[in-house]
């Protein structure tokens, strides 16, 4: 009986342990179980491919280096780093199947793409620069994805990443989170968890040295996110805040949208050329391995 007992209370322990972990990983959970639209995505990530353009000046590439793009989406972007390497290369990874096969379409003999989750890489190869634009921020463990990048980097590769960073989009997720409790849609939210990870410059100050990284800049970047309309404002939020309306049935995910919409400009309205705004903070991450 004593043994019996020891078993069962092993068990339960077990099954406990199972149920935090579980809760512990929602969000990661949630964002797995949703899936991106790369042909909608294309049509409206319009800010993203802005600030990447800006951020791929940064790397100030002499056109011979091996990089790896981490998050590359449909795969635009990895495209114009390919052109800018005359004799390097850039491989991209995504672990969207609808992103890499979009991105596959493009062809170039110094670009290729992996379905491949950044948390477990496995390349093979080594890369003189990582980066990544736009898509960290879906991470929630960055000293994991630190500890592979750093497997795949030469001993004088280096790091450049951008993501949303603490306060990203606090207008409109202070709007989505209130618009979600409202009676015709809480029942859709029940377990759900805020789907991103805006970490602060502090958080990057541990995690490199901790990994082996020597800083070279850590900083917040405030940026304005516009659009040409309130429709492009729908679009965007139909594409990156997909964790919330892929809850909604398909038949009431447009007025989901279009409430959404509507009480974000009630409080933050169009500007004088009929342009939306929101606020956003980048986490810009800058370092070299050490």
């Amino acid at each position: 009986m004593g043994e019996g007992r020891t078993e069962n209370e092993k068990s339960e322990k077990s099954k406990k342990n199972q149920q935090k972990n579980e809760s512990a990983m929602g969000p990661m959970m949630q964002k797995n179980q949703n899936k991106w639209n790369a042909d909608d995505y294309a049509r409206n990530s319009s800010a993203q491919e802005a600030w990447a353009t800006e951020l791929i000046s940064k790397l100030n590439l002499k056109g011979h280096e091996q990089v790896l793009d981490i998050g590359c989406g449909d795969g635009r972007i990895t495209g114009r780093i390919a052109r800018q390497l005359t004799s390097g290369l850039v491989v991209g990874i995504d672990q969207s199947q609808s992103m890499i096969e979009r991105a596959s379409r493009l062809k170039r003999s110094n670009l290729s793409f992996r379905l491949m989750d950044v948390s477990l890489l496995c390349l093979g190869q080594k890369f003189d620069i990582a980066y990544s634009n736009a898509a960290l921020h879906w991470v929630k463990d960055h000293q994991t994805v630190l500890q592979q990048v750093r497997k795949h980097l030469k001993s004088d590769g280096r790091i450049l990443f951008q993501m949303g960073g603490y306060g990203n989009a606090y207008d409109m997720a202070r709007i989505v989170e209130s618009v979600i409790t409202l009676k015709q849609w809480s029942d859709y939210f029940q377990g759900f968890h805020f789907p991103y990870y805006f970490y602060q410059v502090h958080d990057y100050e541990q995690w490199l040295p901790a990994t082996g990284f020597e800083i070279s800049r850590i900083e917040l970047i405030p940026k304005d996110m516009v659009h040409d309309n309130p429709d492009k404002l729908k679009g965007w939020l139909r594409t990156t805040w997909f964790p919330y309306t892929d809850r909604i049935p398909e038949a009431g995910r447009e007025s989901f949208i279009a409430q959404l919409t509507d009480v974000y400009l009630s409080e933050h309205p169009v500007d004088v050329n009929g342009r939306t705004h929101v606020r956003m903070v980048r986490l810009e991450v800058e370092a070299r391995r050490g």
